[in-house]
C-alpha cells in the first residue's frame, strides 16, 4: 500500500477541479510528495473518461483495493466526485472547504478520500487544506480527550462492517461491535 508516511497519494480531478488540483499537486510535489494522477491531466482534451463520477470511481477503487491509503479529489463543488468515490467499499469520503474541517475529517472521522470544490476553495486554501489533511491521522491532536481515538475507531469499524440488508432485516437497528464511552471535554490550556 502506498502510504501518507511515505509521501504517496492518489489524486483525481474533472475539468472543473483541474486548476485547483494543479496548484495543490505542485505544492505537494515541492514538499517531496509522489502523486499518482487518475483524472484530467490536460484540460484541452475532451475525454469522457474524465467526467467527475468516473474519476471519483477510479480513485475510490485505488482506496478500496488497498493500493493507496488516502486520496485527494477535485471537481467544481467537491460533492459529485466524492459521492462517486463513496460508492466504492472501504472509502470514507468527505468534502471540505476549510483547514479546520480538513483536519477534523481525518482526526475525528478517518476520511481516506478528501474532496475539494474549485468553485469554492481558493488555491492557497487548497494547499493549506491538503497540508492539514495529510499532516494528521485518526485521533491525532486529541490525545488529551479521553477515549477520543477509541470512540472514533469503533465508529469507523462499524461503518466498515455495515451491511444494509442485515441492518434492514434487523429492523434498522445496528448490531454493535462494542461500546466506548465518550463525553465532550474541553481542551486543557
Amino acid at each position: 500500500m502506498k502510504r501518507v508516511k511515505d509521501k504517496q497519494i492518489v489524486v483525481g480531478a474533472d475539468f472543473a477541479g483541474f486548476p485547483l488540483k494543479e496548484v495543490v499537486c505542485a505544492h505537494l510535489r515541492g514538499k517531496g510528495w509522489t502523486i499518482t494522477d487518475l483524472g484530467v491531466t490536460d484540460p484541452g482534451i475532451d475525454d469522457p473518461e474524465n467526467m467527475f463520477h468516473r474519476v471519483g470511481l477510479r480513485v475510490g477503487a485505488k482506496i478500496a483495493e488497498g493500493e493507496f491509503e488516502r486520496a485527494l479529489l477535485f471537481c467544481g463543488t467537491g460533492m459529485g466526485i466524492h459521492i462517486a468515490a463513496s460508492r466504492c467499499p472501504r472509502v470514507h469520503a468527505g468534502v471540505v472547504e476549510s483547514v479546520p474541517a480538513a483536519r477534523r475529517a481525518i482526526t475525528g472521522n478517518g476520511v481516506n478520500v478528501l474532496a475539494m470544490g474549485a468553485f469554492y476553495v481558493a488555491p492557497q486554501m487548497g494547499c493549506d487544506i491538503a497540508d492539514a489533511y495529510l499532516g494528521a491521522e485518526l485521533g491525532s491532536d486529541y490525545e488529551w480527550w479521553t477515549n477520543f481515538y477509541e470512540f472514533h475507531k469503533l465508529a469507523m469499524d462499524e461503518l466498515e462492517a455495515f451491511d444494509y440488508e442485515a441492518y434492514k432485516k434487523n429492523g434498522f437497528k445496528l448490531n454493535y461491535l462494542g461500546n466506548v464511552p465518550l463525553k465532550l471535554e474541553k481542551k486543557p490550556e
